[in-house]
């Protein structure tokens, strides 16, 4: 039996609890934290968690021998501190997106996992969905022929008062705006299927919608690779209807989640021909893939219980997670310097810091309210790209 903690009970600890109350037969939440107890308890008795002992900070439980596995479900600037003190007291951790606010975070928290031997998982739930795991492995086919252009929409949507809750809309403790918090999802599922990180970024931020915030409600951003690939990325909070999408264009065909295809061949003048006979062969294959038994958070957290039980390493390790902070830190460098910036980033740069970032970054606005919670807990987690 593997007993789990969760550290940060707010919105998105939900997925988390609901995730391991799945297993039951494998795992049990001994453990809720919160620097508003309240909320942990309100949590524990939502969901009947009789064994879970709630603490007010998340070292109230280092002295614990008896947890195994720690969720950390809290704002980004304390990912890095928490995980850190979690594997040095001999716990494996699954930390929420974004890993951390720097590279200089995310390679100390490595650090200690490869010190410690502890186990660190990031989590990027949507590459468990039946959509995008089947859209990677016909990718991996080769089907399409050489990925040459890959378009990416992170649309989301957030009204002004998104930015009142604390710790939001400030670059000291969000670590950035909808690039790293939404658009973090795209940049993980785009670097997973190109195999890596772009080789130049250039980037324009701004924030058009939302003035009680520090930090950028959207952004554009050209990506270049070795070989020649390129790609567009945008992030946004005001795209209505949050049409989320993921497109590969090959040099004989693109694919998409949501699942679309086309399929061009050349007529003798350079204009294009509709290949049918290899679009149905693409569609064929993904039709055919197997389903996820679990999708979202339950399917990665499955994944992390089951490399748990087998001394093996999850799919979504640290260093998927370090390579997404240091393409979204390309992109905030080069928006804000207004030029191309080269990866990967070097520990001598001053973006590679969290503190460096501070000092480079420009407020776009300043954030004239703070509220401890909202009332109203519920959330959506976008798109599951699936036909709309």
């Amino acid at each position: 039996m593997i007993n789990v903690a969760i550290v940060g009970t707010g919105n998105i600890s939900q997925n988390h609890i609901k995730g391991y109350l799945e297993f039951k037969d494998r795992c049990k939440i001994v453990a809720l934290i919160d620097i508003y107890p309240e909320k942990a308890k309100a949590k524990a008795e939502e969901y009947s968690l009789k064994d879970a002992k709630v603490y007010s900070s998340h070292k109230d439980i280092l002295d614990r021998k008896d947890i195994d596995l720690v969720s950390i479900c809290t704002p980004p600037y304390v990912h890095a501190g928490i995980s850190i003190d979690c594997m040095k007291a001999g716990m494996n951790v699954l930390c929420e997106k974004p890993m951390a606010a720097s590279l200089e975070e995310c390679d100390a928290m490595l650090r200690t996992s490869e010190e410690t031997g502890k186990m660190l998982g990031i989590i990027a739930q949507n590459r468990f969905r039946d959509p995008i795991m089947n859209l990677k492995k016909t990718l991996d086919t080769g089907m399409i022929g050489k990925i040459v252009w890959a378009d990416i929409d992170s649309y989301w949507w957030r009204g002004h008062s998104y930015y009142d809750l604390w710790w939001r809309g400030t670059w000291e403790k969000e670590a950035g705006g909808c690039t790293l918090n939404h658009a973090v999802h795209h940049i993980d599922m785009l670097n997973w299927m190109m195999g890596g990180c772009p080789k130049k970024v250039n980037a324009v931020l701004g924030n058009v919608s939302h003035d009680n915030s520090e930090v950028e409600d959207t952004s554009v951003a050209v990506l270049k690779y070795e070989g020649g690939a390129m790609a567009r990325l945008t992030s946004s909070l005001v795209h209505h209807g949050e049409n989320q999408k993921i497109e590969f264009h090959g040099e004989k065909a693109k694919i998409s989640a949501p699942w679309n295809v086309f399929a061009s061949d050349s007529k003798g003048n350079g204009f294009p021909e509709r290949n049918n006979s290899l679009e149905e062969k693409l569609t064929e294959y993904y039709e055919a893939l197997p389903k996820l038994t679990h999708e979202g958070h339950t399917g990665e957290i499955e994944d992390v219980l089951t490399a748990l039980e087998n001394g093996t390493q999850p799919m979504i390790t640290g260093d998927s997670g370090r390579n997404t902070i240091e393409l979204i830190t390309a992109i905030y460098k080069s928006g804000f310097e207004e030029k191309s910036v080269e990866l990967p980033i070097a520990k001598d740069d001053p973006w590679y810091t969290a503190e460096g970032i501070m000092k480079n970054v420009k407020p776009f606005y300043q954030k004239t309210k703070s509220i401890e919670n909202f009332e109203d807990q519920n959330i959506t987690v976008g798109s599951d790209y699936k036909y709309f």
